[in-house]
């Protein structure tokens, strides 16, 4: 029943469909032979109560939570889920849990930003130590945590299974790794786009990198990577910057990209399938063309 978290999965919201197009869009990811579907938390459907719905209509793909905000729900409730979800669906299923950001925080939810590492330190001592009575799981789920800089890895390899870096490059997972040692789950998101034009993948790669360049915990581990305000000067991506997030081209770089994480440390890749035409959803011909199940046959 351990958790097996595979090689290559997929990270996608799922806000813009009906809950029968989200279960017909899991099983067709088991299918093509992804081992995990990563979810995000915003403003729109709530996490958990989707995961649930797919694991009772799925059969063996991991559910993960790419991230869970941990102001949005107290550490009681939190533990609540983990051992739920962990029992209704045992060993497919990972608490992603994360800090978010400063102005979705207090701009958006009404509640006080804190030091993103103590915070999370604190939220896992009080899991641990919250009341749960009820019967729990035969086994616990995994916990890995959103992480980018060197404390907040380091936390995630001592406390939790590993992490899910976010908006990163291989380069990045490379130093995660040697960082977090050779033990911890590290779980990168890459964006990855089916299109060999320059100018047109660049034009999309901006426009979904856009929200993020504005968000300060981006931007510093951007700096640490070696980008400087520049390179996202009033929320406008560089060609290098670009160039280094979203792995655009036709499937073989897009798969090169997905090996590069894999060669520098990565447990686990979750591609995020951007659309050519800009549109809201996962690219299904981008995962076609990448999927395990594709490449077992060849």
């Amino acid at each position: 029943m351990t958790t097996e978290i595979g090689k290559l999965g997929v990270w996608t919201p799922l806000d813009a469909n009906t809950p029968e197009e989200s279960v017909e869009f899991a099983q067709q990811l088991e299918a093509w032979g992804y081992s995990a579907l990563w979810i995000p938390e915003a403003v729109g459907i709530d996490p958990f109560c989707t995961l649930a719905y797919l694991a009772a209509r799925t059969e063996k793909i991991v559910l993960a939570t790419g991230i869970a905000n941990i102001y949005a729900r107290d550490p009681m409730t939190l533990k609540a889920i983990h051992k739920t979800m962990a029992t209704l669906a045992p060993g497919r299923f990972v608490l992603g849990i994360g800090v978010s950001h400063s102005h979705l925080v207090e701009g958006v939810r009404g509640h006080e930003y804190k030091k993103p590492v103590p915070a999370m330190r604190e939220t896992l001592d009080a899991m641990e130590k919250a009341l749960f009575m009820a019967r729990g799981p035969v086994e616990e789920a995994p916990i890995v945590l959103a992480a980018l800089r060197p404390l907040m890895l380091k936390l995630a390899a001592t406390r939790t299974r590993g992490a899910h870096p976010y908006f990163v490059t291989p380069e990045h997972t490379k130093r995660a790794r040697e960082r977090m040692g050779p033990d911890a789950w590290l779980c990168p998101e890459q964006k990855v786009l089916l299109e060999t034009d320059a100018e047109k993948a660049r034009e999309v790669g901006r426009a979904a990198m856009k929200i993020y360049l504005r968000a300060p915990n981006y931007q510093n581990n951007l700096r640490d990577l070696g980008f400087d305000d520049s390179d996202w000067e009033g929320a406008r991506a560089s060609d290098r910057l670009v160039d280094a997030i979203v792995a655009w081209g036709d499937a073989a770089a897009l798969r090169e990209r997905i090996a590069a994480h894999h060669d520098a440390g990565a447990t686990h890749v979750c591609i995020q399938p951007l659309r050519a035409d800009g549109g809201v959803g996962a690219d299904l011909a981008a995962l076609e063309a990448l999927a395990p199940a594709a490449e077992v046959s060849d």
